[in-house]
């Protein structure tokens, strides 16, 4: 069982106050949807000005985890006790996961089920429930910790 801290649900509050906020802003003005994967492939693919948004975007959003990094380092204290190739292959599997549910969990989730999208609904407990059955297997049948 893991020990959580008191006051451990502050900074998750904080976080997702905000990114609500900057996805509603987005919406708000530019009519676009803030999913992370659509956003970080069309600056690397799109062009004019639709690829200068999302730039911008792409950059904050790095821009703000170097920043966390450096006020408080403790947050990025995380050993990854798989291998290299597990890695590569659930980068594989969450890239043909996006494109295969025309979204990902922050598109789906963070603004799609706000805005009551029935397809929305059903890629995010699409996601959940195979989350679930993948690390069931991956930790109690395979035995990969």
């Amino acid at each position: 069982m893991i020990e959580l801290e008191q006051g451990f649900w502050i900074n998750p509050l904080i976080g997702g106050i905000i990114v609500g906020f900057a996805a509603s802003l987005l919406l708000l003005f530019q009519g676009k949807i803030f999913g992370v994967t659509g956003i970080v492939s069309g600056a690397m693919f799109s062009k004019g000005s639709d690829q200068k948004w999302r730039i911008a975007a792409t950059l904050g959003l790095m821009s703000g985890a170097a920043i966390v990094h450096v006020v408080n380092p403790a947050y990025f204290n995380y050993e990854f006790k798989g291998s290299i190739w597990m890695m590569v292959l659930a980068g594989l599997f969450v890239g043909f996961g996006t494109r295969l549910g025309s979204g990902c969990t922050s598109g789906h989730g963070i603004c799609g089920l706000p805005r009551f999208s029935m397809r929305s609904l059903i890629a995010v407990c699409t996601f959940m429930v195979t989350g679930g059955i993948t690390v069931y297997l991956f930790r109690h049948v395979l035995n990969l910790n």
